[in-house]
């Protein structure tokens, strides 16, 4: 049994949603959960570990409710990239060349970089979407191992399309998600410890699923018990496509399939119909806005929102700094007119731990007994007061990934003080041997 002490912070955040905030609590993690929390709860505490948060925020970790991993080694890329006037030719010149050149070894690096840059940003989970037609098979293992070195909880899948191999591609992917999957499966079995990754069924896009790749899809849900993970209404196109080829709304094609339960993950969904909202909502299945990714490709502002029961945040790939998602979610949503205010943000933010509770065990989001300990201090300075009645201006005007110092995930400190337990310069440098090796393989793929 190991115990862990935080003591001495200024202010504990019991929970984002609803706002929940005390002055100066003790707070006592026993193994992977939150045993005790209250002033002074730690004195009496033989503890393995006493961590001192003076002048400190605790809050819980953050979830980024959908990410891609295979952008991991795209930054400040200087592949060979043709024209890009529209959302497809985006898609075709960078993104479906970039994943094309990953390799095993690209993918675990990748895998890495991601999870370090999640942990660093007070990010203590993440829902991966992952793709690499070039390395299928096993590619979703190399993702699991970036997890499991730096500590992360995370939840991953293998992206199915046709876009590069027609059916076969298709049923090489379905063939991953479903092993990754019964892995997993055999690991809680065995009782293997700790539990921090999990598996989803992926799914590129409806427009690049063919019906016999859905049904396949459908199949795979069912044999595993998880719930389907892909993009839907990013752009026009995904709906046009949806209506010409098999005259039905996205939503309603994919739930004709049984793929909309509690355990869907739907993503971006600007252009979805009232239907589709109305099918997602009665399913209790989730929707996952992506602010800065619809700012970067300029496929328009999703005014459908206030009309989704289940509205998390994912980053689509822009890293995972979920303060900044945050941010940018609430100014877009100025900009465009729309009626929200940061308190549906938060509230937004916070619901990615109803995600990972469908497919963890455990309770998650709360500073409170019972729930799993995935926890940030912050050394944020706030020159005005912080109660539960503006903790939300508070995320959206001051918080930031800049005052993450620690970070417990499931009761162990991957971070503190701003430093890993191993070196990550090393790492770093690794990474961008394999980044120019992918931009140089994108040369030469012609789609």
């Amino acid at each position: 049994m190991s115990v862990t002490v935080i003591k001495n912070a200024e202010k504990v955040i019991i929970s984002l949603d609803p706002p929940v905030v005390q002055d100066g609590v003790d707070i006592v993690v026993t193994n992977d959960i939150v045993t005790a929390i209250g002033l002074n709860a730690g004195d009496m505490i033989s503890a393995d570990k006493i961590i001192d948060a003076s002048g400190c925020i605790v809050h819980p970790g953050l979830v980024c409710s959908h990410h891609h991993y295979y952008s991991g080694l795209s930054r400040g890329i200087t592949a060979d990239i043709g024209p890009t006037p529209d959302f497809i030719s985006t898609l075709q010149q960078l993104w479906w060349r970039l994943d094309r050149a990953l390799d095993e070894e690209s993918v675990y690096y990748s895998s890495l970089i991601c999870s370090l840059d999640a942990v660093k940003a007070g990010t203590t989970s993440v829902i991966d979407h992952h793709s690499s037609p070039s390395c299928i098979a096993g590619s979703l293992d190399a993702i699991k191992k970036g997890f499991v070195e730096t500590g992360l909880r995370g939840m991953t899948c293998y992206e199915v399309t046709n876009r590069n191999g027609g059916d076969a591609e298709i049923e090489k992917g379905v063939e991953e998600n479903i092993r990754f999957a019964k892995s997993i499966d055999l690991e809680k079995a065995a009782g293997n410890s700790p539990h921090l990754v999990e598996a989803a069924i992926g799914g590129h896009a409806p427009f690049t699923i063919s019906d016999a790749g859905l049904q396949l899809l459908a199949e795979a849900v069912k044999e595993t018990g998880r719930g389907i993970h892909l993009h839907i209404a990013e752009d026009l196109y995904d709906v046009s496509v949806s209506h010409h080829q098999y005259q039905k709304d996205l939503v309603v094609r994919l739930n004709d399939f049984g793929l909309i339960n509690d355990r869907s993950i739907l993503v971006h969904g600007l252009f979805l119909s009232n239907e589709d909202i109305e099918i997602l909502n009665m399913q209790d299945g989730f929707l996952v806005h992506n602010a800065r990714s619809n700012m970067n490709n300029n496929v328009g502002y999703n005014n459908m929102l206030p009309a989704v029961k289940n509205l998390a945040l994912g980053t689509d790939g822009i890293g995972a700094d979920m303060f900044e998602e945050l941010k940018f979610a609430y100014f877009k949503n100025r900009d465009a007119g729309g009626s929200f205010w940061p308190p549906e943000y938060l509230s937004a933010l916070s619901r990615g731990n109803r995600i990972i509770e469908r497919y963890f065990s455990g309770q998650f989001g709360t500073l409170a007994p019972g729930y799993k300990a995935d926890l940030v201090i912050s050394d944020y300075q706030s020159p005005t007061p912080l109660t539960k009645e503006n903790l939300a201006g508070h995320f959206a005007f001051g918080l930031g990934s800049s005052s993450v110092k620690t970070v417990l995930i499931d009761g162990k400190t991957v971070l503190e003080n701003r430093e890993f337990p191993f070196n990550v310069q090393q790492i770093y440098k690794d990474a961008a041997k394999h980044a120019k090796k992918v931009w140089k393989r994108m040369n030469s793929i012609k789609l």
